[in-house]
């Protein structure tokens, strides 16, 4: 049997989503989990999930002969790689960042440099609802303590439209705030 197909099928077995696996030459064996998504929640994986997946997978790789030195299970962290059309509804109005696989080309309008390939904005859908976009303001940002002007013009919001195909990389941006979990807002 196949390295993913032993993975997959024991990962959702325990009822975990497969994230990602990662085989170096040093022969680390590295498997991303996490909870499957369901709209509203928010389960987060803890030690104990990586140790239970970890018992369970040293057993299944053992007994079909697949070798490695070490084995590591984790959760995706805070700059979650983001796969497929789930991942990116999951994380719609998050900060993230984007690859593309060419650069922008015509695409820029003259707004920004066409060779750009790189981009940290907010994720949403496009206007129709069909695709999605990256929006941002190239704005320097606020430092703390820093007096803004309330005469000051903001700088437009840039969006660059893009299908899944036309990722290299997606990845939530790590935002760390040193001051605690706020509650969200009720909705």
């Amino acid at each position: 049997m196949a390295l993913q197909q032993i993975v997959q099928e024991t990962v959702t077995g325990l009822g975990y989503d497969l994230v990602e696996i990662d085989r170096t030459a040093g022969g680390l064996l590295r498997i991303t989990i996490d909870w499957p998504w369901t709209p509203g929640s928010e389960l987060f994986i803890n030690v104990e999930d990586c140790e239970k997946v970890n018992r369970q997978l040293q057993f299944a790789l053992e007994v079909d002969g697949v070798s490695y030195n070490r084995l590591e299970v984790s959760s995706p962290g805070i700059d979650r790689p983001l796969r497929n059309e789930q991942d990116f509804e999951r994380f719609a109005g998050e900060l993230i960042d984007i690859t593309l696989k060419v650069p922008m080309g015509d695409k820029a309008g003259g707004m920004v440099n066409p060779t750009r390939k790189k981009f940290r904005g907010t994720l949403e859908r496009d206007a129709a609802g069909l695709a999605w976009q990256i929006v941002w303001s190239d704005a320097p940002p606020v430092k703390p303590g820093q007096k803004v002007s309330k005469k000051r013009i903001p700088p437009p919001l840039n969006a660059l439209g893009f299908v899944l195909d036309e990722l290299r990389e997606a990845r939530l941006a790590p935002v760390v705030d040193f001051k605690g979990r706020k509650s969200k807002p009720d909705s």
